[in-house]
């Protein structure tokens, strides 16, 4: 009966990865599905397509800032409940979505249970398992994500498959008729990719409900008897008493200091500050690698390393494949080499995987042209529109003979900007179209607040409404050619492998693990706040980086925090395999 309790109980905590690893990794293979469509329809920059990738990572961040609070108020098993709940309500609003805002909106929503989800499914493992278990609990929070990645992967590249279908069938018809059909099939293939992610969200609600409460919760709360039953569930009498016991030695300080300033003040002191720092700093390093940007744009990264349609999707699965075996390897190896061995194993390979990745790229980009000046020829009424047709890569000063072009246009209305990029081997070849339309955005709700205010984050229409056209930036190259695009698939291998054996495991053991029960649920949730605060940064501003400074820029970048990342790992990180929540809590104790 204990071992199905524990089954079930893993199997669902397992379930909440899955959906994480959903979170971060459906937009991959939907994302250029959308910007071909959503672009063109929806009249969508490249910074409104960044914030669709990053409205996850934001809601992450905004339920981060209440996800302790939450838990402590309704207790681990509701709040793992409304995330449930709040994944499978995203799902219709962005699959029916008819514009910008629903879209944006219900990737918020989808953020929002995501963060609710990586801090509340950890604390509920490290606080129901036992410590020689507590290790493997969370490798397998990862590895149900990894396999949520897998899952994303393999229904993005059915998808792509179904479109080059579709593309090929096209072929027949008239240019009207096909561009009307491909676009068609690309519209309904990132909704359909969404579909695809409702049955995992059900299945984690339903079973939510079935679970026990935390036994440190319910001792927290004076509950003794059910923090008793919860832990006979899943342990022998004589092991659920001896923690029992731990659990009240642990809180008994807390109660006899009630009222006090160190009560009321718990972070104040070093034993508290010291582990939560080092939490704080290896969460905000851990996106700082930029795996979540890596997860969400890696077809996107491919297709532009030269790897074409389905090609990369099919790269993907195996990049998501890999992340799945790695982090059974690190389930392994994480309670016998113990986390920091692993993590410094993990971000020695991210280095060396983002190093080459950034030099491949430079590779390339080395080799672009510059025909600014023949685009701006072609301006008339502040605007241009073009198809990177024969009769355009002609007049660009390319030969038809050399490889498929690809054109890339950085421009700008005043404070307005925007990047667009357009391949001559597009079967649809859409329009490369530049006008203040389609680039200076009306002005928003917020905006005209901060305006009154005196404060201007967000570009003011009024200036972009006179401003003339400037192409900043307008390179043409050769597409890189297909042997160009698996080396760089075999960089982001070794990015994914070094990742999962490593920081993808031990990054929830240190969220979870450091923090002293005292503040275990609020401290988790800042550090969570800021490890998301920083991959949401991170996806915002990838495609206008990458379109006006290259790809290169963007890994070497990581690369540079993935070493502060190796030395904070070396120098600053204990160790705590093998003890428990209480014992770690004494290490810092005895520190202060």
């Amino acid at each position: 009966m204990q071992a199905r309790a524990m089954g079930f109980l893993l199997f669902i905590a397992g379930m909440g990865g899955l959906l994480y690893g959903i979170d971060v990794g459906i937009i991959a293979g939907a994302l250029p599905y959308l910007e071909s469509t959503a672009s063109v329809a929806w009249r969508l920059s490249a910074q409104q397509l960044s914030f669709i990738v990053a409205a996850v990572l934001l809601g992450s961040v905004l339920s981060s800032l209440f996800a302790g609070a939450l838990a402590d108020w309704i207790g681990r098993r509701w709040a793992m409940v409304l995330s449930g709940v709040l994944f499978s309500l995203s799902i219709p609003l962005i699959a029916l979505a008819d514009g910008y805002i629903p879209l944006l909106l219900g990737r918020l929503l989808q953020g929002i249970s995501g963060g609710l989800i990586g801090v509340i499914v950890p604390l509920y493992l490290a606080e129901c398992l036992h410590a020689r278990q507590r290790g493997r609990g969370a490798a397998l929070f990862q590895l149900l994500l990894t396999i949520g990645l897998v899952a994303a992967a393999v229904v993005g590249l059915l998808q792509a498959h179904t479109v080059e279908s579709a593309t090929a069938a096209a072929q027949a018809l008239s240019e009207t008729e096909r561009v009307a059909a491909v676009f068609a099939a690309k519209d309904n293939a990132w909704r359909s990719i969404f579909w695809w992610c409702l049955t995992p969200g059900l299945v984690f609600t339903a079973g939510s409900l079935l679970l026990a409460e935390s036994p440190r919760w319910l001792a927290r709360r004076g509950r003794i008897e059910e923090a008793r039953t919860a832990l006979l569930r899943t342990r022998p009498a004589d092991e659920a008493e001896a923690e029992l016991r731990e659990i009240q030695q642990a809180l008994a300080p807390a109660a006899a200091t009630a009222g006090t300033p160190a009560a009321s003040d718990p972070l104040l002191s070093r034993r508290y500050m010291l582990p939560f720092l080092i939490a704080c700093l290896v969460l905000a390093l851990n996106q700082a690698t930029g795996i979540n940007s890596v997860l969400a744009y890696v077809v996107n990264i491919l297709n532009q390393a030269g790897l074409p349609g389905a090609t990369a999707n099919t790269a993907d699965v195996v990049l998501k494949v890999l992340n799945a075996l790695m982090t059974i390897v690190a389930v392994v190896l994480v309670d016998r080499k113990g986390r920091k061995f692993l993590l410094m194993l993990g971000t020695g390979g991210i280095v060396t995987a983002l190093l080459a990745a950034g030099l491949l790229f430079r590779s390339v980009e080395g080799g672009q042209r510059d025909v600014r000046p023949q685009l701006q020829a072609h301006i008339q009424s502040d605007s241009l529109a073009l198809r990177l047709d024969d009769a355009t890569v002609t007049s660009l000063g390319v030969n038809l003979k050399e490889a498929p072009q690809q054109l890339t246009v950085a421009y700008s209305y005043g404070p307005f900007t925007n990047v667009q990029t357009r391949r001559s081997d597009d079967a649809a070849l859409p329009v490369l179209r530049m006008s203040r339309e389609e680039t200076v955005q009306p002005d928003s709700v917020i905006g005209a607040f901060f305006r009154k205010l005196h404060l201007n984050p967000f570009a003011d229409p009024a200036e972009g409404q006179n401003a003339p056209l400037h192409i900043e930036r307008a390179d043409i190259a050769a597409v890189p050619p297909t042997a160009h695009g698996w080396w760089v698939a075999l960089a982001m291998c070794l990015f994914v492998a070094s990742f999962a054996v490593g920081p993808g495991v031990c990054v929830w053991l240190a969220l979870s693990e450091l923090m002293p029960t005292r503040i275990r649920s609020n401290g988790m949730s800042i550090a969570l706040l800021i490890n998301q605060f920083v991959s949401t940064v991170i996806a915002a501003v990838f495609l206008p980086t990458v379109g006006q400074y290259g790809y290169a820029t963007m890994f070497f970048g990581w690369a540079g925090c993935t070493l502060l990342y190796f030395l904070t790992a070396t120098f600053l990180l204990p160790e705590t395999k093998g003890k428990t929540l209480e014992e770690i809590e004494a290490h810092f104790a005895r520190k202060g």
